[in-house]
């Protein structure tokens, strides 16, 4: 009998059963993963959000399983054909692929050569030589000659007896599964330049004599091969043999069919025709179908690579240090259409916004520094946050002239990514929210936002349009979609959310709520004032009890009534509070951050049947730091002065950027040229480095090294081994970044093709 989900899960997950049993419970009553994660520890056992995803994800993917399972069960029954063994072997399957290997048999398909031959009459002839050898073919076939069925003589009636044993052949579930895996462990991608294709394919050159092993295909090397073949520059293929082989050599895939029917070469008269539907059956049915099948799993471990990159890299960048809340003026850099310049308030609130056209072909620099400061000045700005798109430099340098004239202003300037803020300035929120203002404009406001509060701003942008992944758009979107809200759900209540400032967009991902009672939050904090406690979320429309339970915890009320409304201690936990603060004999004003008094305090004196020691302990550190932010502190990067294009740089340049992107090769930088460089995982540390996210991540401000620059290609090579020499040999090998190739030859020497929004070297690559 098939073990239950849970049993499975947990032995999947190396976890106790009760544990997954008790969270597939919460999930199926509606608990999100972040307020499992944080206020039902007891239940789960302490299994934290990365365990919760994973699980939620492999919930999802056995009760698929199951389901199918299910149909093809009923199916194989309707027929008559479901054996004990065959049930068995069915129940046993672990997995899809095992699961349709033996079905396959079964499955309803079109009218088929064999299926044609076995109504004809022909599989007695196809048992009789494959179970005795010694039988002359052409002999034994005149016997089934049948004008009337179609089989005009024998070697009719030979050619359709051996499409029975080819088709059966290609159905044998546990033969499949061998020669797939060998396939895998041993077969090699190779592609090949399309004729004529050279010039428009030049972003594919890596890739125009190609070839290394299926299974040590990286992720981004992988979809770079699929997708120059779907954009016809590529012919790629799985080879399974020895370009030199010969053609006339049974291969050991053969070999391997024939023993598993007992067929082989003992100079019997149907020996050689039974090898000849071996050869057949490998050559034209099962190769074709396994090439189909492990190419979709290599684009399956591909995507499934890509999506986890973007998603850390999404992660890194939502949790980015915040500037926190200070007025700032955005600066949406723009050379014919002009400068778009927006004032946001402490809260973020437009206070101002307009247009300087300091650059060619109006070049209205001194006015335009003029404009700036008298903004600077009124509104009492502290930063100024330019976006880094086209003509970033030039504004940038604008905004230094305004900081040198002007030094009583004390502003600080930064460059940040302006990704995504064309997609939010065009969208429905953006019109909702600044319906008077220009759509050119709204992007300002985004670029000064997302400096103040990265994770409030980037939030309202569909997380696809940020563009921190590996070729994106040629993923699994579904899926791709479901793991990135994932992210964003947990880095909102990671954060927590202030009920009283939050716009709709972030409410929305606050565990529990949707867009309809996050839009009705807001619309009963303009009516109705800010929100003076928890409680009083009751009072919002479709907003029940079982909504407050997951979304209070993460919702703050920084100067409500209760000062525990501002903690990430739940509602459900205030009178535990309650017990700790008679048994310390101080108000919870004295208590909160009180953090020697707090030490004193032994967990285990205040666990009860409903709270248990996690809880206890995570409420009295919540005492300690209220609301703390996990997020790090904020800090800038200073970009050199006169290297604003690629032709500015120089190998041996020392240089300060951000990082952008992190993907399993390497790290994207942003050094202020308008094109980010590439650190290689090899020249990230002294160390042997496995993951560049161990050592850095998006957001991080770094010192570079620039090692080699190809304007043509525009690609910066980087190195954070400042040490290093430009030109030198690292002693490291071959980079795993670049594609191995034909002739035994080093493989060249250059990145692949990456997705980066933030790039403009890599936009091309988008199209």
């Amino acid at each position: 009998m098939l073990p239950s989900i849970a049993s499975r899960l947990a032995a999947e997950l190396a976890v106790r059963e009760s544990q997954v049993a008790a969270t597939v419970q919460l999930l199926d009553d509606g608990a999100t993963v972040p307020f499992i994660a944080r206020y039902r520890k007891e239940a789960t056992g302490g299994l934290d959000d990365t365990q919760l995803r994973q699980l939620d994800e492999r919930l999802r993917y056995l009760r698929e399983l199951d389901d199918r399972r299910a149909t093809i069960l009923a199916s194989i029954g309707e027929q008559g054909k479901l054996s004990a063994e065959l049930e068995a072997a069915l129940y046993a399957a672990t997995d899809k692929t095992t699961l349709e290997d033996l079905y396959l048999p079964y499955k309803p398909k079109r009218r088929t050569k064999a299926q044609i031959a076995r109504e004809a009459g022909l599989e007695p002839l196809a048992d009789s030589l494959l179970t005795d050898p010694t039988q002359d073919p052409q002999h034994v076939a005149l016997a089934y000659v049948n004008a009337e069925a179609g089989v005009a003589d024998a070697k009719a009636a030979l050619d359709g007896a051996r499409a029975i044993l080819i088709e059966r052949m290609g159905e044998h579930a546990a033969l499949l599964g061998e020669l797939r895996e060998k396939l895998w462990r041993e077969g090699e991608m190779r592609s090949t330049l399309v004729e004529g294709k050279a010039e428009a394919g030049a972003k594919f050159a890596d890739y125009f004599a190609y070839a290394e092993p299926i299974r040590a295909i990286p992720s981004h090397r992988a979809l770079a091969l699929l997708r120059g073949r779907n954009e016809g520059v590529l012919n790629v293929q799985l080879s399974w043999q020895p370009a030199d082989a010969p053609t006339t050599q049974r291969s050991d895939y053969e070999l391997m069919i024939a023993e598993a029917f007992d067929i082989a070469d003992r100079g019997r008269p149907a020996d050689k025709w039974l090898l000849d539907g071996v050869r057949l059956a490998w050559r034209a049915k099962i190769v074709l179908s396994l090439e189909l099948e492990l190419t979709q799993r290599l684009r399956e471990a591909a995507e499934g690579e890509a999506i986890q990159v973007f998603a850390r890299n999404l992660h890194d960048l939502l949790l980015a240090a915040p500037a926190g809340p200070r007025p700032t003026l955005g600066l949406d850099p723009g050379l014919r259409t002009g400068v778009k310049v927006a004032v946001v308030d402490a809260t973020g609130k437009l206070v101002d916004a307009g247009a300087i056209y300091p650059h060619a072909p109006r070049n209205d620099w001194d006015k335009s520094i003029a404009v700036l400061a008298a903004l600077c000045a009124r509104h009492r700005v502290e930063l100024i946050a330019i976006g880094n798109g086209t003509a970033s430099r030039e504004t940038d340098k604008l905004a230094a002239d305004l900081m040198r004239l002007h030094p009583e202003l004390k502003l600080t300037k930064l460059v940040v990514s302006e990704a995504g803020a064309s997609v939010y300035s065009a969208s429905e929120l953006a019109a909702r929210e600044f319906p008077e203002l220009d759509v050119s404009l709204r992007g300002a406001v985004s670029i000064a936002r997302r400096l103040q509060d990265p994770l409030a701003e980037l939030v309202k942008i569909d997380p696809k349009s940020i563009g921190v992944g590996q070729y994106q758009h040629d993923v699994n979107q579904s899926q791709l979609a479901r793991s990135l809200d994932a992210v964003v759900e947990d880095c909102v209540n990671a954060v927590g959310v202030d009920v009283n400032t939050a716009s709709a967009a972030l409410l929305a991902r606050v565990s529990g709520l949707n867009s309809s009672i996050a839009g009705n939050i807001v619309s009963y904090r303009d009516s109705h004032g800010a929100f003076a406690n928890r409680k009083t979320l009751l009072k919002v429309p479709r907003l029940g009890d079982k909504t407050f339970e997951q979304a209070a915890g993460f919702l703050r009320i920084m100067n409500g009534d209760n000062p525990l409304d501002r903690s990430a201690v739940h509602p459900e936990a205030y009178e535990l509070v309650e017990r700790i603060i008679a048994r310390c004999n101080k108000p919870v004003t004295a208590l909160i951050g009180d953090a020697s008094a707090l030490k004193t305090l032994k967990p285990s004196d205040y666990t009860d049947e409903r709270f248990g020691l996690p809880t206890v302990m995570d409420i009295l550190r919540e005492l300690e730091k209220p609301g703390r932010d996990p997020r790090p502190e904020f800090k800038t990067a200073a970009f050199a002065d006169g290297v604003e294009d690629l032709a500015d740089l120089r190998p041996g340049m020392i240089l300060e950027g951000v990082v952008t992107n992190v993907a399993n090769f390497g790290a994207f930088i942003d050094i202020g040229v308008h094109q980010d460089g590439l650190v290689h995982i090899s020249a990230l540390s002294k160390q042997f480095v496995d993951d560049p996210r161990k050592v850095v991540k998006a957001g991080d401000v770094v010192k570079v090294k620039v090692m080699e620059v190809d304007v043509k290609r525009k690609r910066i090579g980087l190195s954070m081994r400042l040490d290093d020499e430009p030109g030198a040999s690292t002693a490291r090998g071959p980079r795993d970044d670049a594609p191995a190739r034909k002739g035994g030859g080093k493989p060249r020497e250059a990145a692949p093709p990456a997705n980066n929004a933030m790039a403009a070297a890599l936009a091309k690559l988008r199209r």
